[in-house]
């Protein structure tokens, strides 16, 4: 399998072409098709890029990701090609731009193979809420692979493409990430511009990236990073990913993440052997107490409802997408093509944002979640001046089964460890980490301050290497 961008680099030094290793990815996603994790593969549009890679790779002028194959959620645009978001009420809709995230990409000759499936709008733990079915995890495809990323995270676990690109609102790349036994990367929140991804919560949504090593997110990460002129929110604060020197790290373990009671008793476990390792390496451990651990979930949902209210009060029937044919009247078309369109999930979250932001509740609700983020935001800053990087598990658990979890609120608690990194906007990578007993992985996560991606991959290095040992 041609599982990182360095192996498909080697292959194409060694004789392989680019429509080689096309071909071999269209296949394999042929193979696997019954996990459902690509809604279309970009054959036609891949080829005749891979084509013209392959004379710049012949003339010495190809870029830094020539021969890499990207596979992209389905809520990312890319130009002339279809995007739905997993939904019913954008099915068949086609791009009219590309997402300044992909386009940089593209410039560096990445060649976009194909869209992911994911659950709507990204509104979603396990992606099993696509209006195209749910996706299946490669490892064992009678459970499933977290989400909203759960197609990004199977094509890279799979090796369906090379490396994939997904959206992280409340941890839809790293939850997946932990439950496929791949890296998934959020990095701090504007870094990455989000012009041509479709909002889910704009406040919240950061492009993240879904590969098979470290390396390979750390070069995706410093081609897609930089200031946009078409997303205000973007940050011109200069990405630097310059190699450090060897040294030891302070990492700061918060108590109250490692005593829920939700937590699996082999994750913690796993997690305070690792804690104990690293001591002995010479790392300096700092515990912290972390008394608003509570309130992540519920604050979470609060405002990202609220903010998805607003997002999606665009698709109604009227400018594109699915209109219901059954709408007589202005009133009509609105109802019934977002009844319709919309899957039950997504529904309710914005049916909960409108009441959230509705006059009599604004306050109660919309505006006390804001104060309480403010409050986040300054105690995760206060940890950062005594360490480098905080160390929790990525999810409390490993994957469920399909249908196994059918209570909403049940769902929303498997965010639990990563929903803090989107409250307050830091980076967060999770790494895999050990296989449970039951057979399937589970990750570890590492957050840093904001804009200290570099001390990220170096920290996940860090530990990497102990976990090698």
């Amino acid at each position: 399998m041609f599982t990182s961008i360095q192996e498909n680099r080697s292959a194409l030094e060694s004789g392989k072409s680019l429509l080689d290793i096309l071909e071999h990815y269209i296949a394999r996603i042929e193979k696997h098709k019954h996990l459902n994790a690509f809604l279309e593969v970009f054959a036609d549009s891949a080829r005749i890029a891979a084509i013209e890679i392959q004379n710049k790779i012949n003339a010495g002028k190809a870029g830094k990701l020539a021969g890499t194959f990207i596979g992209i959620k389905d809520n990312l645009c890319f130009r002339d090609h279809q995007v739905s978001a997993s939904s019913k009420i954008l099915h068949e809709f086609t791009s009219l731009f590309t997402a300044t995230a992909i386009q940089r990409l593209i410039d560096e000759d990445a060649i976009i193979i194909g869209r992911l499936n994911c659950d709507e709008f990204a509104m979603g733990s396990s992606n099993e809420k696509s209006a195209f079915g749910a996706v299946r995890n490669y490892l064992n495809p009678d459970f499933v692979p977290g989400g909203s990323s759960g197609g990004s995270a199977v094509a890279v676990s799979a090796g369906l493409c090379t490396v994939s690109l997904g959206s992280d609102t409340g941890g839809s790349v790293r939850q997946p990430a932990s439950w496929t036994g791949t890296y998934g990367l959020k990095p701090t929140y504007g870094r990455i511009s989000r012009y041509g991804l479709i909002a889910y919560a704009s406040s919240f949504d950061q492009i993240g990236t879904l590969t098979n090593n470290i390396e390979d997110a750390r070069l995706l990460l410093e081609i897609m990073a930089g200031k946009d002129t078409m997303d205000a929110t973007s940050s011109s604060q200069k990405l630097e990913l310059e190699n450090e020197p060897k040294r030891l790290y302070r990492f700061g373990i918060l108590d109250d993440y490692l005593n829920h009671p939700g937590l699996d008793e082999q994750v913690k476990n796993a997690t305070l052997r690792l804690i104990e390792r690293m001591e002995k390496k010479g790392h300096i451990i700092e515990h912290f107490s972390f008394p608003f651990m509570d309130y992540l979930v519920p604050v979470y949902y609060v405002l990202t409802t609220a903010e998805a209210s607003s997002n999606l009060a665009r698709f109604d029937g009227v400018h594109f997408g699915y209109r219901s044919p059954q709408a007589e009247g202005v009133d009509e078309t609105y109802i019934k093509s977002r009844t319709e369109g919309f899957g039950a999930e997504v529904k309710r979250r914005i049916m909960t944002g409108t009441f959230v932001l509705s006059n009599e509740q604004y306050d109660t609700y919309y505006t006390k979640g804001q104060k309480v983020r403010r409050i986040l935001q300054q105690n995760t800053k206060e940890f950062f001046q005594k360490v480098d990087c905080i160390l929790m598990p990525t999810t409390p658990s490993t994957a469920f089964k399909i249908g196994e979890v059918k209570d909403p609120i049940q769902m929303y608690l498997q965010d639990i460890f990563t929903v803090h990194a989107n409250l307050t906007g830091n980076p967060a990578i999770s790494i895999p980490f050990e296989t449970h007993s039951n057979g399937l992985p589970f990750g570890v996560q590492l957050m840093t301050d904001q804009f200290r991606e570099n001390e990220l991959f170096y920290a996940a290095k860090q530990v990497e290497n102990i976990m090698a040992e």
